[in-house]
Order: C-alpha cells, then sequence, then structure tokens
C-alpha cells in the first residue's frame, strides 16, 4: 500500500522542510520494520517549489497469516478465501494507519526542533492514497474529510475496467488537499479515518484504544458530525468501549461550550458518589466454575488439557489441595508463555513439585495421562475439526480415564447476545463449531453412555432464560473400578 504528501514552498519557505517536519532526510531512502512487513520511506521529488514524501508498506503474507489469520478483524470481509487471498497487502487500511504512526510519530505530534515555527503553521498539503478501502463509498469519505477543512477527491475504482458494468468495488482513490491544515493535523485526520473507512482493525481493539482515539481526535473529533460513526467504528463497534469515548467526547464539547476545563465537569458529581460494580469476566467466572467442580469432586491430581498460556494452571496452583497438576498442550509457544507467566525458573522447589507442563495432541493416546483424579477440557473441543472429535475422546475418556472430567464449550445460542458479534459468526477466527444447548447435551450423553461415565451439566455466567448461558460445562463422573480401588489402597 502506498501514500504520499506534498507540499509546496518559496524560497523563503522552501518545500524541502517537509524532511525536517517529517525528521526524514529527502536525501535517504529508509526502512523500518512494523510487526506485519516492511515500511519504506523516500522522496520523489525534493524541490524548493515542490517537495513529496512518499510511504510504501510491503505487508509480509506470511506474517499476516500467523498474527491475524487473514480472516475476522482485519481480515477482507469480502474475500471467499480470506485467509489465503485478501486486501491486506493492497489497500489502505488500519495496517497503513499503525505504520504512519510508527514511521512519522514525532511529526504526528507536531514536534520539531529544527522548524518549530512549520510545524505550528499551516502548510498547503496533498494527500494521495490510491486505494482505500471504503465501507461506505466515496460518499462516506467525503463526509469523513471535508469536515475538516479538507477538499476531498474520492474516485471509485472499477471492479474490471474492461467489464464497466460489473460496476464499482468498495475501494476509492483518494486525494486531500487543504491550506488550512498542519502537517501534524493531517496526519492524525489519517491515522483515525483510514481504519474508521475500512471498518475492520488488524489487531485486537483493547481499552487503550479509547485513549488512543481521543488523543488523535483532540480539537476535532468532539464537534465533527459524524464522531459518533467515527467512535463506533474505529473501536470496531465494541458497544462498552464506544460509549466509554461518547462519555468522554461528550465531557470535551461540554467544557469547550462552557469554556471550562474537563475536570470541572466531571467533578460536578460527589466524589464519593460508588462507582457501578464491574461485571465479573466470563474468563473469571469459567475458571471458577472449573475449580468448584474440581473441589467437589474432591480431586488431588489434576490435567488441564489444551491449558495454553497457563491462566487455569496458575489459579489451581494457588490452591494447596491440588497437589499434582499438569498441563498439556501441542503448542511449544504456548506452553513456553505459561513457563514464564508461572515463573517456573523461579519457583521454589516444594512449589515446582506440583507442576509440570507436557508437549501433546489430545488427540492421541498418551500413558502421561494416566492416573490422574481429574481433567479439564476448557474452551478446547470447539478447536478440533468435528472428525477429530471422536480420536479426543478416545484419549481422554477411554485410555487416560480420570475419575473425572470437566468440558466447557461456547453455547452458539447465547452469541446474539454479543453486541460486537455479527450474525453467523462464531466467537473466535479458529472455532470449528458451536453448539446449542441441545447439541452439547446429546455429545455428552453420548459420550458418558459409551465411555462408561455419568454427566451433569451446567451454566457459566447470567443464564438467560431465552438463550441460556454464554457458557456451558458437562461434569462427567465415573464410578472407581475395583482395579482403581486397590490402586488407591496401595497408595
Amino acid at each position: 500500500m502506498f501514500l504520499t504528501i506534498s507540499t509546496r514552498g518559496t524560497a523563503a519557505n522552501p518545500a524541502t522542510d517537509l524532511g525536517f517536519l517529517l525528521h526524514k532526510n529527502p536525501g535517504n531512502a529508509q526502512t523500518f520494520s512494523t510487526s506485519h512487513g516492511t515500511a519504506h520511506v523516500f522522496y520523489p521529488e525534493a524541490e524548493v517549489e515542490r517537495c513529496t514524501a512518499a510511504l510504501l508498506l510491503e505487508v509480509d503474507p506470511i506474517a499476516l497469516i500467523r498474527r491475524g489469520k487473514g480472516k475476522g478483524r482485519g481480515g477482507a470481509p469480502d474475500a471467499a478465501l480470506g485467509q489465503y487471498v485478501n486486501d491486506r497487502p493492497y489497500a489502505a487500511s488500519s495496517l497503513l494507519a499503525v505504520a504512519l504512526s510508527a514511521v512519522f510519530s514525532t511529526a504526528l505530534h507536531g514536534v520539531c526542533k529544527a522548524r518549530p515555527e512549520r510545524a505550528a503553521a499551516p502548510l498547503p498539503l496533498r494527500i494521495e492514497v490510491p486505494a482505500v478501502a471504503a465501507k461506505g463509498g466515496p460518499d462516506l469519505v467525503r463526509a469523513l474529510f471535508a469536515p475538516l477543512g479538507w477538499g476531498v477527491t474520492a474516485e471509485p475504482v472499477a471492479l474490471d475496467p474492461e467489464f464497466p458494468d460489473w460496476g464499482d468495488s468498495r475501494y476509492v482513490r483518494l486525494v486531500l488537499e487543504s491550506e488550512k491544515l498542519t502537517l501534524a493535523e493531517a496526519l492524525r485526520h489519517l491515522y483515525v479515518l483510514l481504519p474508521v473507512l475500512d471498518d475492520a482493525k488488524h489487531y485486537w481493539v483493547s481499552p487503550d484504544e479509547v485513549d488512543k482515539l481521543l488523543r488523535a481526535g483532540e480539537g476535532w473529533l468532539p464537534g465533527h458530525p459524524e464522531h459518533r460513526l467515527i467512535t463506533n467504528r474505529y473501536l470496531s463497534r465494541r458497544w462498552s468501549l464506544t460509549r466509554q469515548a461518547m462519555e468522554r467526547l461528550e465531557l470535551v464539547r461540554l467544557a469547550e461550550t462552557d469554556d471550562s476545563e474537563v475536570e470541572d465537569i466531571d467533578n460536578a458529581v460527589e466524589a464519593e458518589t460508588e462507582a457501578e460494580p464491574r461485571p465479573t469476566p466470563l474468563a473469571v467466572q469459567r475458571r471458577e466454575a472449573i475449580l468448584a467442580g474440581l473441589r467437589e469432586a474432591d480431586a488431588a491430581r489434576v490435567l488441564d488439557l489444551g491449558c495454553g498460556e497457563g491462566h487455569l494452571v496458575r489459579e489451581l496452583l494457588r490452591d494447596t489441595r491440588f497437589t499434582e497438576i499438569t498441563g498439556v498442550d501441542v503448542s511449544a509457544r504456548a506452553l513456553a508463555i505459561a513457563a514464564r507467566r508461572l515463573k517456573l525458573d523461579r519457583m521454589g522447589e516444594r512449589q515446582a513439585s506440583r507442576v509440570k507442563l507436557l508437549q501433546g495432541s489430545l488427540t492421541y493416546t498418551d500413558k502421561r495421562l494416566t492416573g490422574y483424579d481429574a481433567a479439564v477440557l476448557s474452551e478446547v473441543i470447539e478447536h478440533l475439526d468435528l472428525p477429530r472429535l471422536p480420536a479426543l475422546e478416545y484419549a481422554v475418556f477411554g485410555a487416560a480415564r480420570p475419575r473425572t472430567v470437566l468440558v466447557t464449550t461456547p453455547n452458539v445460542e447465547y452469541n446474539v447476545r454479543w453486541e460486537t458479534l455479527p450474525a453467523g459468526h462464531v466467537r473466535h477466527g479458529d472455532h470449528r463449531f458451536e453448539w446449542t444447548r441441545a447439541e452439547f447435551a446429546a455429545w455428552a450423553a453420548a459420550v458418558a453412555e459409551r465411555y462408561g461415565y455419568t454427566v451433569g451439566l451446567r451454566p457459566v455466567g447470567p443464564d438467560d432464560p431465552e438463550v441460556g448461558p454464554p457458557t456451558q460445562v458437562a461434569v462427567f463422573h465415573r464410578d472407581p473400578t475395583e482395579q482403581d480401588k486397590k490402586e488407591a489402597k496401595a497408595a
């Protein structure tokens, strides 16, 4: 993907001052590494009367698949084979916005010690982006940029010039021109609005994105006629974050109207007013339900199958009743992260004797996993292709045969309650399936009958009267055989 920033100048104020403002020498081509590829900065022209800086971002398709899997957030929304064929390397999106922030960070903040007066003054600017992903078309492009003082040219890109009847694609060729804006303002507009136009981000939107948005939107976002749409799209339609950002934007707007400070308005509420309690995250509720089930089963030796980065293992270590804890995962990288999270290298000898991490596939029998009181499969089965599920069932229930097995999985019926989850989508890009309550109950009953267990089902999270809980748990119990009793007595 490609972007150019041009300016005009005179002998008194040469256009080549753009190099000082961007902190990039026009005489050198520079290269920068990004998380998804390589960014190049160079100057196609650098004269007194006119200077152009170009940013070329080469996206590494392999890095894109490894980090974002080329689908879901940051993937091509309209691509049939999103993981393999998508527009991310070519169309301006959040990838280019992040590269702008990384490569031109100082300029984006309006800092230039060499030419401070030029950094603070408006420049004659022309910005060109050959291909911008624009969900909403040219009209939305103009609605976003024109109120900020830009002259906007947004030309739709035809799906195929040889076949005009096919119509236009969702991409536009964008040209922005202004005499009224500083370079820092221009960069901040691009940083926010490119991902907004694309309506997708290549990374997970966390709460700190609210602060990023408000910092980049300072001075222009609160009064923008499309501030609600900008906020909603920038935060990937995460309702809680959007509400938080809108409340803070409203405070800024009120402060500007009243010619006062935001802190003065925000302090209108008594300091001692209690804040609303935050809901307990579903992941925490899930671990609490698992711990409760293990305690009820009087389990001491526990397997965490598909332990990932070790969150549950860490909770188990905090309870001394669990004397032996084994985490198993197929991913060596996840196990390395778990070891760091648990601080195994600094753990005392007595504590370290209680825990071990093993690499292994859950679809193969493994003698190392026999003889345990309980096993946990927390949010694991939905990551398997359905034809591979019987192999896991046999490896756990038929070969390892712990007395108790706890299985948690999403309840697909509850997905309609997630405001940020598009209709028909699963909760995670790697989920191969998600079951209804009836489907999960039928599977659990069949497994229990096949391998000699009894099973009960429990909810985790708010149990909605219409769609049930967000997570469902099956607790399997096996009556001890005579051989089990002899082994327990010998131990």
